[in-house]
C-alpha cells in the first residue's frame, strides 16, 4: 500500500489540506474558509471551534481528491498563522472578545490591540528582547497576554490553557499539551538555546502570574518540530478528521516555517548537497515572512531572532517580515476604482483579478521584469499594518505618490505594478539588514500563493538582485506541514533528512538587465523618501497633539 502523510494549514482567511506520498508527490489537496471577526482598533479575532471544523473538512476534501483509505495515511502535521488561542482547564473556548462571546477566543496574529503593551515590554529593554530583535511585535504573544490581563481579567484568569494556534491543533489532535520549539520560541520569547523560560523577563513586564503557576498555562514540555506527539490521533479526533485512531501527529510548525522547510531544502540533483544557510526563505501570503538559517546566532537589529533550532533543528533562524503582503496588494486593487470592471471581465475569463491584470501586463512588456517599468512615476510604500523588520515600526502607515486622476485599467496596472515594488523594496531592505550582521544568501526560494507568479519573482530578483527559485512543488507550505508528519510517522529520522527527501527546487528567475537594475535603484531611492516622510508626518501629527496648535 502507497504510503501518505497529511499537512494541514491554517491560514488568515481559510484552512487547506494536502496529501503527500513519500517523495513530496502532491496527491491532492482541499481548502475550507475559516469565520474572521474584524472590529475597529484592529481587532482581529477568530474561534478555534470553527477552525477546527474547517480543518476536519478540508482533510476529508483532500483525502476524497486524492482517492486513498485512512490506512495508507503514515502521518499528519499542522502548521498555523502564530494567533493566541484561550481555553478554560477543560478544553473549552475562553473569550478573548469584549463582546463576551466564547467561541471568539482566537486573538488573531494580525490583531494589533496589544500596541502599547508592545511598547512597555521594549521599555524593559530586557536581554530577552535581544533575540526578537531588540524590540518585540504587538503580533506576538506576550503582548497579546498582557492586554488580556489589563482589559480582560476575568478571561485571563479563566483560561486553563494558552496555545500558539499551531499547538493548539495538535492538542486537539492528541490530548496532548506538548508545545512546539518554532512556536515557543518565536512567538512566546522561550530561549530554547538555553531550554528555559525567563522568570526576571516575565516579572519585569507584569505577567509574574506564569512564574509562580511553573508556567503550566503556557508550556512546560517543549519539544522539536516533527516529534511525535502523544499517541497519536485521539478516536475523537481521528473521526473528525476521516483517519485511523493512533494516526501518529507531528509536533507543529508556524505556517511560514512550514513553508521555510518545504521550500529551502530543496535538492537540485538527486544527490547534489544542499546548504541551507546559502538560501532564504522568503513566504508571501496575506503577510510576508524573510527567513535566513545561520550556523553561528547573528543579531539583527529590528528582526526577529535568531533563533535557535526556530525553524531547521540544530540551526539559528533570523526572521524579517511585512505585516501586510497580499492584503496589500488586495487592498490596493479594490479601492482602485477600476476593481469592478476588472473583477468582472477576471470573472469571465475564469481567473482571479491578480492574474487577469498579470497576463496582460506581462503581454504589454514582453517579459515579467521589463514590466516595472509600468510603475516609473508611481510609488508605493505598502505598510498598511506597520513595518515590521528591519525598522520594527508597527506605527508606520502606507504612502502613494505619483497619483493621477486616471481611473481606467490602464492606470489599476500601474498602482499593481507600484504595489509590488514596494513589497520587494521591504525585502530588500531586509536582506540589506542581513548583509550588515554577516547574513548572506544568494537564492531566495519563494514560497506562498504569490510565488507561483513570474512577475512577482522576477521583480523580486531585479531588486535584490539574488536568484528567485520556485519549490518544484506547487504546495510549499503544505509539503512543510506532510514533512511533520512523515518524522512523526517514522519513514524520515528528521527534518533535515525529510527536506533532501521530499522537497526540490523548479524553476528560476532569469538574470536582471542592467537598465532594470538602474531603475529600481531609482525607485528605492524614493522608497526610502516616503518611508521619511511617513515618519515626520507622524511625528509633526504627534507635536501638534501635545501642543493642541
Amino acid at each position: 500500500m502507497r504510503q501518505a502523510y497529511i499537512g494541514v494549514d491554517v491560514g488568515t482567511s481559510s484552512t487547506r489540506a494536502g496529501v503527500f506520498d513519500e517523495t513530496g508527490k502532491l496527491l491532492g489537496t482541499n481548502r475550507h474558509p475559516i469565520v474572521t471577526w474584524h472590529e475597529a482598533g484592529d481587532i482581529v479575532e477568530q474561534s478555534s471551534s470553527d477552525i477546527w471544523d474547517a480543518c476536519a473538512a478540508a482533510v476529508r476534501g483532500a483525502m476524497a481528491e486524492a482517492a486513498i483509505l485512512p490506512d495508507a495515511v503514515d502521518g499528519i502535521g499542522f502548521d498555523a498563522t502564530c494567533s493566541l488561542v484561550a481555553l478554560d482547564g477543560d478544553g473549552a473556548p475562553v473569550t478573548v472578545s469584549t463582546s463576551g462571546d466564547p467561541q471568539r477566543n482566537v486573538i488573531v496574529w494580525m490583531d494589533h490591540r496589544a500596541i502599547a503593551e508592545a511598547r512597555q515590554i521594549n521599555q524593559t529593554q530586557d536581554d530577552v528582547l535581544r533575540h526578537v530583535g531588540g524590540s518585540i511585535s504587538p503580533e506576538m504573544e506576550m503582548p497579546k497576554l498582557l492586554w488580556l490581563k489589563r482589559h480582560l481579567r476575568a478571561s485571563f484568569d479563566a483560561a486553563g490553557h494558552f496555545f500558539d494556534l499551531a499547538d493548539y491543533l495538535t492538542y486537539r489532535a492528541t490530548g496532548s499539551l506538548s508545545r512546539s520549539m518554532c512556536t515557543v520560541t518565536c512567538k512566546w520569547n522561550f530561549l530554547a538555546h538555553e531550554r528555559r523560560w525567563s522568570a526576571r523577563f516575565f516579572e519585569r513586564i507584569g505577567l509574574s502570574e506564569f512564574v509562580a503557576e511553573d508556567y503550566v498555562r503556557i508550556g512546560t514540555d517543549i519539544v522539536a518540530p516533527g516529534t511525535a506527539i502523544g499517541s497519536g490521533l485521539t478516536r475523537s479526533a481521528a473521526e473528525d478528521l476521516g483517519l485511523r485512531p493512533g494516526t501518529p501527529v507531528g509536533a507543529a510548525l508556524i505556517d511560514a516555517h512550514a513553508g521555510g522547510i518545504g521550500a529551502i531544502g530543496g535538492r537540485l540533483a538527486p544527490e547534489a548537497p544542499v546548504d541551507v544557510c546559502d538560501r532564504l526563505a522568503y513566504i508571501m501570503g496575506t503577510s510576508a515572512c524573510i527567513m535566513a538559517t545561520t550556523r553561528e546566532p547573528r543579531f539583527v537589529p529590528g528582526v526577529w531572532g535568531p533563533y535557535h533550532s526556530g525553524m531547521v533543528p540544530g540551526f539559528w533562524l533570523n526572521e524579517g517580515g511585512q505585516s501586510a503582503a497580499g492584503a496589500a496588494i488586495d487592498h490596493l486593487l479594490r479601492s482602485h476604482p477600476a476593481y469592478a470592471e476588472v473583477s468582472s471581465a477576471a470573472q469571465e475569463r475564469g481567473v482571479d483579478v491578480i492574474e487577469f491584470l498579470e497576463r496582460r501586463i506581462i503581454a504589454r512588456a514582453g517579459d515579467p521584469g521589463a514590466a516595472a517599468l509600468f510603475a516609473r512615476d508611481v510609488h508605493v510604500l505598502p505598510e498598511f499594518l506597520g513595518n515590521r523588520s528591519p525598522y520594527a515600526d508597527p506605527d508606520s502607515r502606507a504612502v502613494i505618490a505619483g497619483l493621477d486622476l486616471d481611473a481606467d485599467i490602464g492606470a489599476m496596472e500601474k498602482l499593481f505594478v507600484a504595489g509590488l515594488c514596494g513589497l520587494a523594496y521591504g525585502l530588500a531592505d531586509v536582506i540589506d539588514a542581513f548583509a550588515r550582521h554577516d547574513v548572506a544568501s544568494r537564492v531566495i526560494v519563494m514560497a506562498g500563493g504569490a510565488s507561483r507568479s513570474p512577475l512577482v519573482r522576477q521583480i523580486m530578483a531585479d531588486t535584490t538582485g539574488l536568484t528567485v527559485a520556485l519549490p518544484r512543488t506547487q504546495e510549499p507550505v503544505l509539503l512543510g506541514a506532510a514533512m511533520l508528519g512523515a518524522v512523526a510517522g517514522g519513514v524520515y529520522r528528521s527534518i533535515g533528512e525529510t527536506m533532501a527527501s521530499m522537497s526540490a527546487l523548479g524553476r528560476f528567475s532569469e538574470p536582471t538587465a542592467p537598465e532594470m537594475a538602474a531603475l529600481h535603484r531609482a525607485k528605492r531611492k524614493v522608497h526610502r523618501m516616503l518611508r521619511a516622510l511617513d515618519r515626520d508626518s507622524r511625528e509633526a501629527m504627534r507635536g501638534w497633539r501635545r501642543n493642541g496648535t
